[in-house]
């Protein structure tokens, strides 16, 4: 089955290496959020796709969930004492990827190129997709005013409450053609357990991409990354709460009415299937909290059945 998961940061890093497990990694596409990017020491460095990049390759940090195992730091040590601001930790590791990747986008390749590259070099199978090649930054707006994404996440550790989101660039920015062609392509098409605001928010955002993930065709399944009125990692609970949305796993389904055919909530939150269905999609209710390998594995054999499930009338749901 080709697969195509929208994600952003470690839920959807999770869901992709499970997806990776049970499909044949030729057949997974995963298009990721480029908005939380920045430039640091000359150097692009791009969270979302380094942490998909990682997991996949079997880098990861398992307890950050983010960065490359056992990295050493030496060269952030440097850098601080030659006077570069050092509180966005860069491993040594993590450093070399980023100037390969700042070399190749340098000698006049895309970023989905550059991506491309890296990967095959750490043998990922998956296509990596960065959702555009087009700069995209998410600006936070706080009572101190507007923040960098990661000057809010990483430097002021997401203290700050959360009044709007601003997607700098966004209305220039288009899906590349490596995105529409995998979501045309798609039999399933997912997406994951990512901060709906900051991680998908601005996935969607990119002017063409609902739409192509509407005629995609394909059956369309969204995973809630709330689970008991809290997010699993990160602050997405506390954002949607402060810019006036339900703070819920139907908060998120509001968020993604439209978009897709079935909404996957954990057992927790069983008890609001009834309501979210009254939104127009199906409900699944599954185990979505990813704890280790065989949790990824499970939740993406289970979204591969609900893609092959057929409706009452007998028809492929999606098709």
């Amino acid at each position: 089955m080709k697969v195509v998961l929208l994600a952003g940061g470690t839920g959807g890093a999770k869901l992709a290496h499970g997806f990776a497990g049970v499909c044949d990694p030729a057949d997974l596409a995963v298009v990721l959020n480029v908005a939380d990017d920045t430039e640091r020491h000359g150097l692009l460095v791009s969270p979302d796709v380094d942490t998909v990049l990682y997991t996949l390759a079997g880098l990861v940090d398992p307890a950050q969930g983010w960065g490359v195992a056992g990295d050493t730091f030496t060269a952030l040590g440097m850098l601080e004492r030659l006077g570069e601001e050092t509180w966005f930790r860069i491993g040594d590791a993590d450093l070399a990827l980023h100037v390969r990747r700042q070399h190749l986008l340098r000698q006049g390749l895309s970023l989905t190129d550059a991506v491309a590259d890296i990967a095959t070099a750490l043998g990922v199978g998956a296509r990596l997709l960065p959702a555009t090649d087009d700069p995209v930054r998410t600006r936070v707006l706080t009572d101190d005013g507007e923040l960098d994404f990661q000057a809010y996440f990483v430097r002021n550790r997401q203290v700050d409450e959360v009044r709007g989101l601003r997607f700098d660039g966004v209305e220039a920015a288009r899906p590349t053609r490596a995105v529409l062609q995998a979501l045309r392509a798609a039999e399933l098409v997912v997406i994951g357990p990512s901060n709906p605001l900051v991680s998908i928010g601005p996935i969607l955002a990119i002017p063409g991409m609902r739409e192509a993930v509407v005629a995609s065709g394909a059956r369309r399944i969204g995973v809630s990354g709330i689970v008991a009125g809290q997010a699993i990692r990160g602050p997405a609970d506390r954002m949607l709460g402060s810019l006036g949305h339900e703070v819920s796993a139907r908060g998120v389904a509001l968020l993604y009415s439209g978009l897709v055919d079935t909404f996957v909530i954990d057992q927790a939150d069983a008890e609001l299937a009834p309501s979210i269905g009254e939104l127009g999609m199906e409900v699944a209710v599954l185990p979505t909290v990813m704890r280790s390998d065989a949790d990824r594995a499970a939740l993406a054999e289970a979204l591969v059945a609900l893609a092959e499930a057929t409706d009452t009338r007998g028809r492929m749901l999606g098709r």
